[in-house]
């Protein structure tokens, strides 16, 4: 080839790379921990089995706080930080104070930072921990992408936006779901995560009395009455403390006990008897409901809980990864923290890379 065509052809190529370089997006990956904490994933799953072990009740606490993480706003840690004099994070907001778990990502970044500092974020803390509180309790595993980023910014004003109003029908739920690119199949198999867990008198009380304005002792109509008495012996009138299983009789098992319940007009929540009233979702339940077998919920859950997973993610230099879940970290911590390689960054040196070696040919 003549040096003028081999030249030409040369920069075509290195365009070709370029443009391929800088066109490749930032997304979460599997096994993005593989090189820089190849242990990440192994010191999260032994310390949710010993979590588990002594409060199994903690595994539909931490699912619920991960998928109020990436409602609001996306799974990127917001939920996990603390407010400050200047700024009431997403935690305090009144529609949150019944979410736990804080403490148990913390432990557990805890120990990732002593194994490998400053490299797992906490928002795949989180993300990992919920993974596991399912496949602990005998639910699915999950393949899950990892290498998100920590956000830096929580406020409380955002949540209400991004939570089912009290009341909210099955219609407003589906749309709460359409703004993060969920379907109604994905809200009838994420409710599905209710088969563990437990809820404070406060979420459903509502149901129990004052129903109507005009009878302080009507109960909702759409629930079992046998449930509904049973419930008022757990929850009097004005308890907002008491916390009562999801799904009873298997609250700590990731089975199809919660669909057979909601088809039965059992489910604990406003929001699960929605599901009855429409038709994608009530078909989905009834199915599910009559199941010998939980293979296609289970297949189900672990596709549309990655979907979930990937809501507003950050990667690579659009957010940090936090010192301490509770706080974003200060100036001098990024100068500190030890410099790795994202999956991004590797792609584009290796492009320098080879556009280099073709000038240096020519």
């Amino acid at each position: 080839m003549a040096p003028r065509s081999a030249a030409v052809a040369v920069v075509a190529v290195a365009a070709t790379l370029l443009a391929l370089c800088g066109s490749t997006e930032a997304h979460a990956q599997l096994g993005a921990y593989n090189k820089t904490c190849p242990q990440a994933e192994d010191i999260v799953f032994k310390e949710m089995t010993a979590v588990l072990a002594k409060s199994p009740g903690l595994a539909g606490s931490l699912l619920r706080l991960f998928s109020v993480d990436c409602l609001l706003g996306g799974c990127e840690g917001s939920i996990l930080l603390d407010s400050t004099a200047n700024n009431t994070a997403e935690k305090d907001s009144p529609l949150n104070k019944g979410l736990r778990g804080y403490d148990v990502v913390d432990s557990i970044k805890a120990k990732l930072e002593a194994a490998c500092p400053g490299v797992v974020s906490c928002a795949d803390v989180l993300a990992l921990a919920a993974r596991d509180s399912v496949r602990i309790s005998k639910g699915p595993y999950i393949p899950m992408p990892t290498g998100r980023q920590d956000g830096n910014r929580s406020s409380a004003a955002d949540v209400a936006p991004n939570t089912p109003k009290p009341g909210a029908n099955v219609t407003d739920l589906i749309a709460l779901f359409a703004r993060f690119n969920l379907t109604a199949k994905d809200l009838a198999v994420l409710s599905g995560a209710h088969t563990i867990g437990k809820a404070h008198c406060s979420a459903f009380s509502p149901r129990l009395y004052n129903f109507t304005t005009t009878n302080s002792n009507a109960s909702d109509p759409t629930l079992d009455a046998n449930y509904t008495g049973t419930l008022r012996g757990q929850c009097r009138a004005g308890d907002l403390a008491t916390l009562v299983d999801l799904d009873p009789g298997s609250g700590t098992t990731f089975d199809l006990g919660y669909y057979r319940d909601v088809a039965a007009s059992r489910g604990l929540l406003s929001t699960d008897a929605a599901l009855l009233l429409d038709g994608d979702t009530r078909a989905y339940v009834m199915r599910q409901a009559n199941a010998t077998a939980p293979d296609e919920f289970f297949a189900d859950f672990a596709a549309s809980f990655v979907n979930m997973s990937k809501i507003g993610v950050l990667t690579h230099h659009k957010g940090e990864v936090r010192r301490q879940c509770s706080a974003v970290n200060p100036p001098s911590a990024s100068s500190l923290a030890p410099v790795t390689m994202s999956a991004h960054a590797v792609l584009l040196a290796s492009c320098f890379v080879s556009i280099v070696t073709m000038a240096l040919v020519l």
